[in-house]
This record gives structure tokens, C-alpha cells and sequence, in this order.
């Protein structure tokens, strides 16, 4: 292990060595992590700190910085510095004179004004001080100084990402209007997809139509002491019976959603690809994870992870197709997409380079529409800047991929399910390609999971009928025009 420098220390100041005078600062600039973070670890989700909406009507016109933000700066320079490691905080007053909000610069001072001898006690007057020089905060703490010397490394401190969930905030905003979508769920026979069925309904985002053993749903239901009374229910003897008869519904018109419940994926796909009773479009089927990495600037698909085990790549052309499809109607435009392989030059015995180079090729001679692609990329290439450039690549995917196709299934179920357990990302999952949506949730989906997957189908929805409407309208100009 390497030796420390002298700049990873933190030493304190005993209580003989410091006269009434002494004084330490330290400077912030504050940012809105900042403040989420404090409101994390404090519970303080005021309005004023968190809703700019609300902020911007309210006394100061801004979101303002929690006032114990201020007060942390103080106790960390009498903590650290002044007198440093040993204090123990008896007491403190303060008083906020003037709001402090985003940008602002401050600066925590305190300064030694009373020693007490018999029990090494010291006053220290205290302010905090903007960028302009005003008083933010001014008060006294009372502290027992050290009488010995200690001299330690200096902590490190964790690297901390924020999870802000704006992009779901956006997602469900942009779906808020509207009336709910009838949605077929197949086979919901457990807690946990009547659940996900129950929690859209109550979001306004879908209207079940339950597809199942009549029995055996009233039954999870009561196990689990759920209320689908205001339901559908569609009875059907088994699993596979169910996924027909949701199908049946979607073609009829009467469901336009489909939701998976508690049966195998690919029972349920069994009904959808068949080729008579399905729903299959010229469009080979794939599945999309949409993810929000706390340490990404942007959402992140990530294709395919649960539909095609290794697709060729005539199959990747669909998948990749898909992706930008979302891409677009989630508002991304002209998206960039990485063809992940685990190196970023074509190589005639990897699979995955040559196939990458072919669906740039592809995509040259416009046989996949909508966006920009490359590859083949690594996915620290694809998604960082900084590797691509150390890398000497010069793309405009490179480090700012919207979406990434993985070389097969396996691939991308790793990559997505590594960045939602170890990189804390939020994740909605959707299968396009066939007439309608398709929510394909897990049961180990949390509640943020499934509504964000249901109000990615319902965003989906939206936007079909929207293109429907105009088409309409268009034709209806047009034999005007003609009559």
C-alpha cells in the first residue's frame, strides 16, 4: 500500500495551543446534490429545498438550501480543523439571516472567543458568509477541545451518485393525460402481477382485463389481501389457454395493451408469434430495457436482454429498428446507438464485430432509419467519453450512446440486470415489434419497475393513436380536396 501524503492527514489544534483570535474557515459552493443529499440523510423533503415549481411562487423565488446545510459547514471546521479530531459539540445557537440557494459560495468561519481552563471548554463565534460578503448565518458554539494530539489519515469518503428519477417523473408526466388503456394481463395467478396489475390502475395508466383460472385469482387475491372487485375477469382453464384468449382480446380490439402475469415468458410469446392467432408483424419481436444509471447523463436502452438468444443479423436489423423507434417516441432525437462487442475493431473470428460492421453498412444504405450508428464499441467506449478518447476513437456514438445492442441475450440480461442490482438503475422493460406493447415485468420488479413499464407501453399507445388520428385526418383532407 502506498504511503500517504502529507495532504491525506487531518490534525487537530490541542486546547493550550490555541488563543482567543484563533480562527479556520472552509468554502463550498452549494449545488442542488448538495441539497438532495442533505434532505436524504436528514428526512427534510421541505418544498422549498426539493420543488422548484413550488420554490419559485414561495417567499425567496428559488429553491433554498436546507439552513443546517450551513450549520454541517461550522461543525465540520470545528470537527476538522479548528480544534479539530477530539472535539466533543456541547452547544450551539444560530441564526439565519439571509437564504442560501443554488450557486451560492459559502464560507463557514469560526473564531476562538472564551477559553474555560478547569474543563478545556472554548467558545467559538460562528458565521457563514456568501459570495457577496453578507451574513448567511451567525451564532456561538461550545465545545470541549482535545488536550491531546492527534494526527490521522484523512478519511475517504465514498463517491456518491444521486438517483434524481427524472426521467421516470418525465415518463409519467408525459402519459398523465389521457384515459387508461385496456390492458389484457395474462395469467395474473400470484400477488405480485395482480399487484403491478392493481398499482397501474390506481396510477391511471391502464385498465386490467385479468385473463385466467377464475378461481385461482380470486384466490391470490385473497391470499393477498387484494381488492380486484372493479376488474374484468376473463375465466380460462390453464396458462397457455389464458395467453390465447388474451391475445384473442388484443386482436379484437377489446385490449390494447398486453401484460405478462405469473406464466413463463415464452408461453406467453407462444401466443403471440403463432401464426394465425397472433400478433406478429413483419417486425421480428425484441425486448428493451430503459434505464436510468445515477452515473449516466442521459436514459439508457439496452437491447436485446429476454426475447432473441442469439439473433443473426438480419434479427439484429428489427432489434435495432425497435430500439429507435422508442428512442423516438420517448422524445430522444436522431438517437445514437453503440453495437457493443468486447472490442472496438471488426475482427473475422469474433461474430459479434462483424456483425456490428454489417448493420452499420445497413444503416448507410437505409435499411435501419431514425438514428446514428456505430461499432463495433466496448461498452466502456460506447458510453464514456473519456475511454473512447483514450482509445483515439472519433465517433459521434462513442461515449454518448442512447442505446446498446448486446451481442446476444445473455449479454445483455448480464449488462442490464449489473446495472440495476450493483449501479442502483431504475429500469422499465417493454417488448416491441408485435401489434401492440407487451409488459414484460419480473417478479422481482419492484413497484418503480412495473409502473414505469406500464407507462412505457401507455406512452406507446398514445403515440400509435396519435399517428392514427393524423393519418386520418390527412386522408380525410385529402378527398375533400379532390371532391
Amino acid at each position: 500500500m502506498p504511503a500517504l501524503k502529507e495532504n491525506a492527514m487531518i490534525e487537530n489544534r490541542c486546547y493550550a495551543e490555541i488563543a482567543i483570535g484563533d480562527t479556520a474557515s472552509v468554502t463550498r459552493t452549494v449545488t442542488q446534490q448538495d441539497i438532495e443529499l442533505f434532505a436524504v440523510v436528514s428526512g427534510d423533503v421541505n418544498p422549498a429545498h426539493l420543488d422548484v415549481e413550488y420554490a419559485e411562487a414561495g417567499m425567496f423565488h428559488k429553491v433554498i438550501a436546507h439552513g443546517m446545510w450551513g450549520g454541517a459547514l461550522l461543525s465540520s471546521v470545528l470537527g476538522t480543523t479548528l480544534p479539530g479530531p477530539g472535539t466533543i459539540y456541547l452547544g450551539q445557537d444560530l441564526r439565519f439571516r439571509r437564504p442560501v440557494g443554488i450557486g451560492d459560495t459559502i464560507t463557514a468561519t469560526v473564531t476562538a472567543t472564551e477559553k474555560s481552563d478547569d474543563k478545556h471548554t472554548i467558545r467559538f463565534a460562528c458565521v457563514c458568509t456568501n459570495q457577496d460578503g453578507a451574513e448567511v448565518i451567525t451564532g456561538n458554539a461550545n465545545v470541549i477541545a482535545p488536550t491531546d494530539k492527534i494526527c490521522r489519515p484523512r478519511p475517504i469518503l465514498p463517491d456518491v451518485h444521486v438517483n434524481r428519477h427524472e426521467w421516470r417523473q418525465a415518463l409519467l408526466a408525459s402519459v398523465a393525460e389521457g384515459k387508461a388503456v385496456p390492458t389484457a394481463v395474462v395469467h395474473p395467478c400470484d400477488a405480485n402481477s395482480l399487484s403491478a396489475a392493481i398499482e397501474a390502475a390506481e396510477a391511471g395508466l391502464i385498465e386490467p382485463i385479468l385473463v385466467g383460472p377464475e378461481e385461482k385469482i380470486h384466490a391470490a387475491a385473497r391470499a393477498a389481501g387484494l381488492d380486484i372487485a372493479a376488474f374484468r375477469l376473463v375465466d380460462a382453464p390453464h396458462s397457455h389457454a389464458s395467453a390465447a384468449l388474451a391475445v384473442a382480446l388484443v386482436r379484437s380490439g377489446e385490449a390494447r395493451l398486453l401484460m405478462k402475469g405469473s406464466l413463463h415468458t415464452d408461453e406467453m410469446m407462444h401466443a403471440v408469434v403463432d401464426a394465425e392467432l397472433g400478433l406478429r408483424t413483419a417486425r421480428r419481436l425484441s425486448h428493451v430495457y430503459v434505464l436510468n444509471v445515477p452515473a449516466y447523463p442521459r436514459p439508457l436502452l439496452i437491447t436485446d436482454a429476454a426475447i432473441n438468444i442469439v439473433p443473426t443479423v438480419e434479427e439484429k436489423r428489427d432489434i435495432v429498428q425497435n430500439a429507435i423507434d422508442l428512442a423516438l417516441v420517448m422524445g430522444i432525437t436522431l438517437p445514437k446507438v453503440a453495437l457493443l462487442a468486447a472490442v472496438e475493431t471488426v475482427n473475422t473470428k469474433m461474430r459479434s464485430t462483424m456483425d456490428a460492421a454489417l448493420l452499420c453498412k445497413m444503416a448507410d444504405r437505409g435499411q435501419i432509419t431514425g438514428g446514428v450508428l456505430d461499432g463495433p464499441l466496448a461498452f466502456d467506449n460506447a458510453i464514456s467519453i473519456e475511454a473512447a478518447n483514450g482509445k483515439g476513437i472519433t465517433s459521434l456514438v462513442a461515449g454518448r450512446a442512447d442505446i446498446v445492442v448486446a451481442p446476444d441475450l445473455e449479454a445483455g440480461n448480464m449488462l442490464a440486470k449489473q446495472l440495476i442490482y450493483l449501479g442502483g438503475a431504475d429500469a422499465a422493460g417493454i417488448v416491441l415489434g408485435a401489434r401492440v406493447p407487451i409488459i414484460l415485468t419480473s417478479r422481482s420488479d419492484d413497484e418503480r419497475t412495473r409502473i414505469a413499464s406500464c407507462a412505457l407501453a401507455v406512452l406507446i399507445d398514445r403515440h400509435a393513436e396519435n399517428v392514427l388520428q393524423k393519418t386520418a385526418v390527412s386522408a380525410r383532407g385529402s378527398a375533400s380536396h379532390v371532391t
